[in-house]
């Protein structure tokens, strides 16, 4: 250090002055795209609606099977692409032997490895449902997040379309479970050998030249008849600009897609007849109408009407894996967005029967069908109809008047949580007024005083806030309301919790 150095600090110290130092450098506070938070009512509205389709799955006779978050990259499926970092579509990461991990896409790839882990000790069909978080590195929109909750049944090791037609029973029977009233979705259903009959009559044998024909006819709902001509010839360029490529068919072929994909009617055995007359004739093709044919009459039987799940040929779903029959459910619901314009909210879940999927790993073939829905997509949806869960309500809160009374504050509160009703003792460090007020925002049923004269009296104060959220509209004098304390009550200790359970029941 210099003596000029020196003299200057010797300088600043002497005039009481500290060394300039610079600002720590924070963080900025925000959510990563894709990935929302979720308070109470959220949390409860999911919760909600696992546990109503948890109870289907287990009455139709599956059992619950939970997985891991990660799976290997290679297990995942073909979906994912050719490449030495597997990290478009999903969040991968290298482990410490140099192998490829990458949280799980959805619930079936990790089913399908299960299986051919476990096979030789599972009963066969093997019929299992699991619920959980799933992770796509994919552009997130309004309602499509990166990670998400997914609630699935499959039947692994059956052939026979009734089984597809129970995954579709159970998925109509599990949607209104979760909320929707009847009528509020329609499960749409194909199969994938009738388009692969329809590619192989009009001269589209690559297998890639196929799968981008099933990703185009995929976003018929989103991009109409228009959209996806261009997607079946040379490729469509979207509003921002990004120009995707076509599956290259001439105008003929296209049309012709376009026509099998606007074959549907309501009744499903017209619509098999319409069908029937676009794709007839071909071996694939007619082994899709013979197992459509199966699932109908399956269908019928389980007292499901085409008013809840019909044929809809448009209907392919994006994944590689299918192989036969597969689903989709869109709700019907009149939905709006968050500024309360009308939106279309489209499809809530699907499926279908993937045969190939356990043969990667095993070489044999094994048959499997399932439904998938996303839960916070449905959560979402319900959201946007206008039919979400109420506000999840809070505990009843004790009032912490004097420090020195801590423990009797927590011994009421044990008292109350002993008889089943949550409760909490405030800990901030406010007054009345603002206790109370905290307690009116966690929607609290009710909240418990407890001062020196009940204390010294055995008796406590209850008021009833949700009485007197009900009241405060119809009281236009602050004194009178001061003067009626509308919904509270001085009771003996004993009464307590009796009393707060009257207070439960009617909210």
């Amino acid at each position: 250090m210099s003596p000029s150095e020196t003299t200057s600090l010797s300088d600043d110290a002497a005039a009481g002055k500290r060394p300039a130092m610079s600002e720590p450098q924070r963080p900025e506070a925000r959510s990563p795209r894709g990935f929302i938070d979720r308070r109470a009512r959220d949390v409860a509205s999911e919760r909600a609606i696992l546990s109503a389709v948890s109870g289907v799955y287990e009455r139709w006779g599956f059992e619950p099977l939970e997985t891991g978050a990660f799976e290997y990259a290679d297990a995942l499926g073909k979906f994912l692409p050719d490449a030495d970092r597997p990290n478009e579509g999903v969040f991968a990461l290298q482990d410490d032997d140099e192998q490829w991990m990458a949280l799980r896409y959805d619930l079936t790839a990790p089913l399908a490895r299960f299986a051919a882990q476990n096979w030789e000790t599972l009963p066969k069909p093997f019929r299992r449902y699991a619920f959980g978080p799933v992770w796509r590195n994919e552009k997130p929109g309004p309602g499509r997040f990166r990670e998400f909750v997914q609630c699935d049944a499959d039947t692994v090791g059956s052939a026979r379309p009734e089984a597809d037609a129970e995954i579709i029973a159970m998925a109509v029977e599990g949607l209104e479970a979760a909320g929707l009233p009847t009528g509020a979705a329609l499960i749409k259903i194909n199969n994938r050998k009738l388009l692969n009959g329809l590619m192989t009559a009009a001269g589209v044998t690559a297998e890639a030249q196929k799968l981008a024909v099933l990703r185009a006819v995929d976003k018929l709902d989103r991009l109409g008849p228009d959209g996806v001509r261009l997607l079946l010839g040379e490729g469509r360029k979207d509003e921002s600009g990004d120009f995707t490529k076509g599956a290259g068919l001439n105008a003929a072929a296209a049309e012709r897609v376009l026509a099998f994909t606007a074959a549907g009617a309501g009744d499903r055995t017209a619509t098999l007849a319409k069908l029937a007359d676009v794709v007839g004739g071909s071996a694939e093709g007619d082994e899709g109408l013979a197992e459509l044919a199966a699932i109908d009459a399956a269908l019928t039987g389980l007292g499901v009407a085409a008013d809840r799940a019909t044929f809809d040929p448009s209907v392919v779903r994006g994944l590689e894996y299918y192989t036969g029959a597969v689903f989709e459910a869109e709700l019907l619901l009149s939905t709006t967005d968050e500024k309360g314009q009308p939106m279309r909210f489209g499809s809530i879940g699907g499926g279908g029967r993937y045969d190939d999927l356990v043969a990667r790993f095993t070489g044999d073939r094994t048959p499997a069908t399932g439904f998938s829905f996303g839960v916070s997509r449905l959560a979402a949806a319900l959201r946007a109809a206008g039919r979400a869960q109420a506000a999840a309500r809070g505990p009843v809160v004790v009032i912490a008047f004097d420090q020195s009374r801590m423990a009797d504050y927590f011994a009421v509160a044990r008292e109350i949580r002993a008889a089943g009703v949550p409760a909490e003792v405030y800990l901030g460090s406010s007054g009345m007024k603002a206790q109370m007020k905290y307690a009116d925002r966690r929607l609290s049923p009710a909240a418990v005083i407890v001062g020196e004269d009940e204390l010294a009296a055995g008796t406590v104060t209850v008021k009833d806030l949700d009485l007197g959220r009900e009241l405060a509209g119809k009281v236009a004098d602050n004194a009178a309301w001061r003067e009626q304390r509308p919904g509270q009550q001085t009771i003996p200790r004993g009464e307590l919790t009796a009393a707060l359970r009257r207070i439960l029941d009617a909210g």
